[in-house]
């Protein structure tokens, strides 16, 4: 199956009040990970590229890795540029053949937000390519992205309806209380749920939740005891998910949880197994780790088993496994 663009997906997402799951990646492990989960779980799934992925990895590269990988599935899938910065980069990532995009103006002041996002929408929309764009700030810093507590704002509702009629995108991000990165919450968490009901009554459009990572404790512990040091992590929680879908959330982005699962897969497959030196090896396990990340968060989301297709099962490198 082709690239589909998001906002065709969104359309069963809206209408059986779920949330895709959008999964960041840089290199071909996460890019595997996310698409061996869609299939396992007959789900819809949205591969992200930020910036600073691109600039790794490159455009034209993780366009290639994409594309052909997606070849032999069954399952729809979006690839989307996150937190686009700019009208060039935005250019680039639908020339390239993403199919999704986002223009993140939220630095700017309202009129500049609306100008910036409807000269991307024009553009994009020539090539039938999906527009994300994003009102308020989150805190927190991830990639390029970088937002300090005090700089950090919720989103408007009314400015949203102003924002969404004059500017022409099709699903907006909004801040309600997540951040960016590993450190969300000082103590438990807090979303503003009903902002999320009343901006999706007023605007009608898909919304979507950035910084929404769960940060899992297990994670986090297998972490530091491997020596790894990340303290005071805390993430957003399941229950937290399904009431932000149930008031209209449509799309959640995961980041961090894939990296920390990686990280710690990493970290306790060397430490368990001195003698591994195969990249294969080592890269495999970790993306086991970040497979069973992604679709533990399809099952959360109410995405999985939305698409009929038939799973294959893979055998994952066993810590025990000879080196």
């Amino acid at each position: 199956m082709p690239l589909v663009p998001l906002h065709e997906m969104y359309q069963d997402a809206v209408a059986n009040r779920y949330a895709i799951g959008q999964f960041n990646v840089s290199n071909l492990e996460f890019v595997q990970a996310v698409l061996e989960a869609a299939e396992e779980m007959n789900s819809p799934a949205i591969i992200a590229a930020s910036s600073s992925a691109i600039k790794y990895a490159g455009l034209e590269n993780l366009v290639a890795i994409v594309r052909t990988a997606v070849g032999n599935l069954d399952v729809p899938i979006a690839l989307h540029l996150d937190h686009g910065a700019d009208v060039e980069i935005v250019r680039q990532c639908v020339d390239a053949g993403f199919t999704s995009v986002m223009i993140d103006g939220s630095q700017h002041p309202l009129e500049e937000n609306i100008h910036l996002t409807q000269e991307v929408v024009d553009y994009a929309h020539m090539f039938n390519v999906t527009v994300e764009a994003e009102l308020g700030r989150l805190s927190g810093m991830e990639d390029e992205v970088k937002v300090e507590a005090k700089d950090s704002c919720y989103t408007d509702p009314d400015e949203a309806v102003k924002f969404v009629q004059e500017s022409g995108c099709d699903a907006l991000a909004i801040a309600v209380g997540t951040s960016h990165g590993a450190h969300k919450f000082k103590g438990e968490a807090k979303l503003d749920f009903d902002r999320i009901e009343t901006i999706k009554q007023m605007t009608g459009i898909p919304l979507v939740l950035h910084g929404a990572s769960g940060v899992p404790e297990d994670l986090i512990s297998k972490i530091s005891q491997y020596g790894g040091d990340i303290p005071g992590a805390k993430g957003v929680p399941d229950e937290a998910y399904h009431q932000a879908i149930d008031r209209g959330i449509n799309k959640i982005n995961i980041d961090t949880d894939l990296r920390l699962a990686f990280t710690a897969a990493i970290r306790e497959l060397l430490s368990s197994d001195p003698g591994v030196f195969d990249p294969r090896k080592i890269l495999g396990y970790a993306r086991q780790a970040v497979k069973t990340i992604i679709k533990g968060k399809m099952e959360v989301l109410g995405s999985a088993n939305r698409v009929s297709v038939e799973g294959v099962e893979t055998e994952p490198y066993s810590i025990t496994s000879s080196s």
